[in-house]
């Protein structure tokens, strides 16, 4: 399975609130939140894992290049126009099952790491896209599933459908996916959510698969916030060991 991460904003609402290190290398728990995120992708089988970032982030591509643990990080420098162009850009060269997250995305590597283990086993899904019930995102997409959890849907209003699940920005797929994506972009689709929409219009079966509490840091408040989860899953993470050797 192929891994990769989206480091290409600009986190302009951080440096606004008076943080002065690009997104990527906010501190979250003694490593810089990449570095924490790229440490999740190893731990879930990850041999190399292509990273996206824009021309203006030297000092990220820089850390990057000086990183000398496992995985292997490739380097793609590009600044792009919009969010699809990114994730293009994030997949180009895939040729098996991949998944790709943002970087600002904190979750449980725990459950991360049992999404990919059952996204590898899944002989008869075209993608897990990862969602969770705690709504922390300023606008959410609303992923509405059937009573076996496959996706028929995704919203941008709560009231269009009664689910409790929004997505967690962490996409899991096969390489069918990629058709739609080049088909998307020829017709100028540059949302990743109406990316999602058409993944089902051309009749992809996409499964949610929840990941418990979730958030992005965008704010300078999300950062003590994703410190404090970062200690619950730790904690979790210590739980389920000793459960699994009960």
């Amino acid at each position: 399975m192929e891994f990769a991460i989206i480091a290409a904003g600009e986190g302009s609402r951080l440096v606004s609130e008076g943080v002065s290190v690009p997104k990527p290398l906010v501190d979250i728990d003694g490593r810089p939140m990449i570095g924490r995120l790229l440490d999740i992708m190893g731990d879930s089988g990850a041999g190399s894992v292509t990273v996206v970032v824009n021309e203006q982030m030297s000092e990220v591509a820089d850390w990057l290049r000086t990183r000398d643990r496992e995985p292997e990080v490739v380097v793609r420098v590009k600044t792009t126009p919009d969010s699809m162009h990114t994730f293009a850009e994030a997949t180009a060269g895939f040729d098996g099952k991949f998944a790709v997250t943002t970087v600002d995305t904190i979750f449980s590597p725990t459950l991360f790491r049992e999404c990919v283990e059952a996204f590898e086993a899944d002989t008869e899904t075209d993608g897990y896209m990862c969602v969770t019930d705690f709504i922390d995102d300023e606008k959410p997409l609303y992923v509405a599933v059937d009573s076996d959890m496959n996706i028929t849907a995704f919203h941008d209003r709560r009231e269009e459908s009664d689910t409790p699940y929004v997505s967690a920005g962490i996409y899991m797929l096969t390489p069918r996916a990629l058709a739609t994506l080049r088909r998307c972009l020829a017709e100028g689709v540059t949302r990743m959510r109406n990316f999602q929409r058409e993944l089902i219009a051309d009749g992809l079966r996409l499964k949610a698969r929840p990941l418990g509490k979730v958030i992005d840091v965008d704010h300078i408040s999300d950062i003590a916030t994703a410190r404090q989860m970062v200690g619950e899953f730790e904690n979790q993470s210590i739980q389920h060991i000793k459960n699994g050797r009960k």
